[in-house]
């Protein structure tokens, strides 16, 4: 069995499919007989294929072209139109690789599978709306309807993909996470510690993702300023996207909050899970959202909107999962926590994650789907 796993970018900026699509194809790489990952990269030349230290799967890198902002990659196109798969699985839409991947899979007559990694889920389908439909019937016409079948992250993604009228296979399979060792926590904390000083003798609450407008980061800083909020301080933590680190900086030079939240540039330096005692994640929509179960795998139990797929945070006792119009009270709620019992929430997170989000079950789980989609169309 010879996969292709295809992605637009595995930059750092562009959020969780980064990691979980490179995730998964190490995963699968230890269940199937090759793994190839392809995504592209701003450069002027392809570079050559790489297996890095713990890489399992076959990275192929490919220069994007103008216009960049739509992933455009003559090469990928050309590397696709000769190589030889028995299965092409596509991460994302709207991009031009999608294109590619519909051709690739057309040309070997193998099943075609997309994951939409969150993009056809409430406000975030629903952003620039306009622009998706323009994607769908020009940039890469045609694709979602011949895909053989989906792979959602959630029950609730598998609903956003049915509710807009596909009817093909849909395999609901979660994200897996890797549960931080004892020494990786050790050297977060002092990395983070050294880092942000405050972190050392202050309760932290934490918000780590993308500065996406998706994340609703303006809103949790001015709920966080609107109310007293003791010793706790807010440490925002991510990649620069709708806004920069700088930006947010100056806002809260203006509002006279620096004592009472610190932003810091996450790009090249450990997940900040370790100095926490609380992750936020007010975001309008997710799919998943990989970031809650990092940080219940790291111990930190989460306060999120119901808008992702994580209400089993309330039935598990390690967080709340709530409206964002309840998601003021919760914080409250939240904040006013022993350390202790808080402390106790992560803990059963933490078994959580690890009894039930696995890369291996995922791995196997969509393997298993491509076989089906296979025996299906024979």
């Amino acid at each position: 069995m010879k996969i292709c796993h295809l992605v637009p970018s595995l930059e750092e900026r562009h959020g969780g499919p980064s990691k979980s699509v490179r995730a998964l194809a190490n995963a699968q790489a230890d269940v199937s007989t090759a793994v190839e990952l392809l995504t592209t990269l701003e450069c002027g030349q392809p570079v050559a294929a790489t297996r890095e230290v713990n890489e399992r799967s076959v990275i192929h890198t490919f220069p994007r072209v103008t216009p960049r902002g739509l992933s455009r990659s003559p090469a990928l196109q050309e590397y696709l139109s000769q190589a030889r798969f028995d299965y092409v699985h596509y991460h994302s839409l709207w991009l031009r690789p999608l294109h590619y991947a519909h051709q690739a899979a057309q040309r070997l007559a193998v099943p075609l599978i997309i994951s939409p990694r969150g993009m056809l889920s409430g406000w975030a389908y629903r952003h620039h709306h306009w622009r998706k439909r323009l994607a769908a019937a020009f940039i890469h016409r045609g694709a979602m309807a011949a895909a053989s079948g989906w792979h959602a992250t959630s029950a609730a993604e598998a609903e956003d993909i049915r509710a807009l009228g596909f009817k093909q296979p849909v395999c609901i399979s979660p994200n897996g996470v890797l549960v931080p060792s004892a020494t990786e926590m050790k050297a977060a904390r002092t990395s983070w510690q050294t880092i942000c000083p405050a972190t050392k003798t202050r309760p932290v609450a934490l918000f780590y993702s993308r500065f996406h407008r998706k994340k609703r980061l303006q809103e949790l800083i001015t709920l966080w300023l609107a109310a007293p909020r003791g010793d706790w301080l807010l440490l925002i933590v991510g990649v620069a996207e709708d806004y920069t680190t700088t930006e947010l900086s100056q806002m809260l030079q203006s509002a006279e909050a620096t004592n009472r939240i610190a932003v810091f540039d996450g790009a090249d330096r450990p997940p900040p899970y370790a100095v926490a005692s609380l992750f936020l994640l007010p975001s309008h929509s997710e799919n998943f959202g990989l970031v809650i179960v990092e940080a219940l795998a790291s111990g930190v139990p989460a306060l999120v909107t119901d808008t992702t797929p994580w209400s089993g945070l309330n039935t598990k006792g390690c967080g709340w999962c709530v409206s964002w119009e309840n998601f003021d009270s919760a914080l409250t709620q939240a904040l006013s926590t022993p350390l202790t019992e808080l402390a106790l929430m992560g803990q059963r997170g933490r078994t959580w994650a690890e009894r039930d989000f696995s890369w291996s079950g995922a791995a196997h789980l969509l393997t298993e789907f491509y076989k089906k989609l296979r025996h299906a169309s024979a």
